[in-house]
Formats: C-alpha cells, structure tokens, sequence
C-alpha cells in the first residue's frame, strides 16, 4: 500500500469511526489526578485517537487535585490551550491498540482500522513493527483533550495520529506538551473564590446616598496551581494574585467610588472599607452613589467583578505572565427616591 492509498483508506476509517459506539479499552493502566489506577480508555475527537491526559494538579501544594476555577481571560483573543500532545504508549501499547480495533465488530470497523493502523505502525509506512525494538527507548505521543474544555471546537485540533519521540528528545510539535502548556492548563484549575461582596445599605440603596461595597480579607489571597506531567520532569505552577475589583453599577444613573469603578487592594488584602456608624456623610473609598429611583418594582444589576494577576514558573526556569483573569457577580439593588433617612 503506498502513501496515497494508506491515506485514502485512513480518510476512509476515519468516517466509518464517527459511526462507531466505542473504542477498544485495552490500553494500559494509567494514573488519574487523585493518585488512583484507573483504565485510560481510548478515545476519539472525530479524527484521531486521544487518551485522558496523565497530567496532576495541586493546589498550593497539597495533594488534592485542583477544582475547576471560573476564570475568564481578560484577553478575548487568548485561552487556555484545550488539547495538547503528551507521551502515551509504549511500543506493546500500540499493538495492544491496534489488536483491539481488529476485534471492534461494527459495519466492519475493526478489520478496516486494524489494517490501516497496521500499515501505518506495522508495516513501515512511517513505522515498523510498532517500534518493538525500540521498547524503553522512546514513547508513542498521542492527543490529550484538556478536560475543561472538551466541548470546545479547538479540542478537535490535535488531529495527529499518536507519534514517536526518543527519550529526552522535544517533538517538533508546537501543542506538545511544554512547561507553558502545563502552566496555561493550569490556569484552567485556579480554584478562585466567588466574589461575594457585601455591601450597605444590603439589596437597598437611597437616591443621592452612597452604597458602601467591600470584600472579605480572608477570601482574596494569593492562589497557586502546580501542574505536572509523572514521568517527564515537566511541571509548572501557576499563581493567580488579585490586583483591583471593579464596579458596575448597572445604569448610567450612577458615580462610582473611586470615578473609574475600580476599587484597589488594600495593604491588608481586604477590598473597600466595611460600612458602620458614623460614616454616613463619608465618601466610601468603594462604592456607587444611585442618581435616579430603579422603580417601584424594578432593580439596578449591580457587577463587581475582581480581576487576577497571572504568573507562571516551572522547573526548567521558563516563566512569565499569562493574561489576566477575571471573575464576578452581581447583586440586584432596588433603588428608592427618598431624599433624606435616619442612619
């Protein structure tokens, strides 16, 4: 079979496999983020095969996996990468594999795929004998879908079948994994807190008199993910440091405190100053001043939303910084036409 046949009949399987259930589950065992043995199935984005990433993450350096934070990127242009390359099988894996897919008994699948693979890692045609004799000596690279983002259209772009690498040697792939990628999954995992801000008088404001807003110290501290990769010496941590909370009162009816809508960090890590007696004909150092009733039974949505600093370092001494992250809430505020009350 030569090139322009091998690749006709890939194209081929490939549009049998969309028809397919399930792929063939004889891969070996891998290891999960929680440090548990669990069977890393083979899996398909519609155009090749993929396998659950063996990347862990830590949060602040303990051992519980990271949770999923909610961080948008503050550059609409830039996300964090949604598949990447990593090492996947040895050389006894990929004939495991494509001996399984001989066994798929579907509109007869298995012996189409079977016999394309077996061209493309038996045969010679780029490889021979799956690499057998070159077992220990490298590892089959395959595509990785970032579990975040598996329904994302670009989870689909790692789209090369899995590839051999010799040990210590860099792929020429630009989405194989690297420290930067590890640190934008990363970015990914930061288990940023919600921001609930509080704020006085609470869902109730006055014409012409300041809504004090702040945020809990405790909550808004430094948060560092460390992503890595067992087995490659690969790894990167990724820390996420709030800078400023902006306010968006939710009319143009409305003055912000300071001008801009953007409220500072304070030395303490706190965000605004609490409301308490005796500061009702202050200016809050945080706040939204309301020009105009919201309605007898209407609201102003009121946003506040922190944004993040985003840096990264890894063990090869790459590093830098990833755009920033942003994250918020709102809060309805019904606004009054009073023009003086008792405080």
């Amino acid at each position: 079979m030569n090139r322009s046949t091998r690749t006709a009949a890939l194209g081929a399987a490939v549009a049998l496999l969309l028809t397919a259930q399930a792929a063939p589950t004889a891969w070996a065992d891998r290891t999960n983020t929680n440090g548990t043995s669990k069977d890393a199935s083979g899996k398909r984005n519609g155009r090749t095969i993929s396998v659950q990433t063996r990347v862990q993450t830590t949060v602040d350096g303990d051992s519980r996996s990271a949770k999923t934070g909610n961080l948008s990127s503050a550059d609409s242009n830039w996300t964090p990468p949604a598949c990447w390359y990593e090492p996947a099988f040895s050389p006894k894996e990929i004939e495991s594999t494509v001996k399984a897919w001989r066994k798929v008994d579907v509109l007869g699948i298995g012996d189409l795929v079977g016999g394309v693979f077996d061209s493309y890692y038996k045969d010679g045609e780029p490889y021979k004998d799956y690499n057998l004799d070159k077992q220990g000596e490298g590892m089959f690279w395959a595509a990785a879908v970032n579990p975040n983002r598996k329904d994302d259209p670009e989870a689909t772009s790692c789209d090369k079948l899995p590839f051999w690498v010799d040990n210590g040697e860099t792929p020429e792939e630009p989405l194989a994994v690297s420290p930067r990628i590890l640190a934008e999954y990363a970015y990914d995992e930061l288990p940023v807190p919600d921001t609930e801000f509080k704020s006085a008088p609470d869902g109730k404001s006055t014409v012409n008199l300041p809504t004090w807003i702040w945020l809990d110290r405790a909550k808004f501290r430094k948060i560092s993910v460390t992503a890595s990769l067992p087995g490659t010496g690969l790894s990167a941590t990724t820390s996420a440091e709030p800078v400023s909370l902006h306010i968006e009162p939710g009319t143009a009816d409305a003055e912000t405190y300071p001008a801009n809508g953007d409220c500072t960090i304070n030395d303490d890590g706190s965000i605004g100053e609490p409301y308490a007696k005796g500061k009702a004909d202050r200016t809050p150092p945080c706040g939204v001043t309301y020009l105009r009733s919201s309605g007898t039974d209407d609201a102003y949505e009121l946003k506040a939303t922190v944004t993040w600093k985003i840096t990264w370092t890894s063990t090869n001494g790459e590093g830098g910084a990833l755009p920033d992250g942003t994250f918020g809430a709102t809060q309805d505020v019904t606004v009054q036409e009073i023009q003086s009350v008792n405080r």
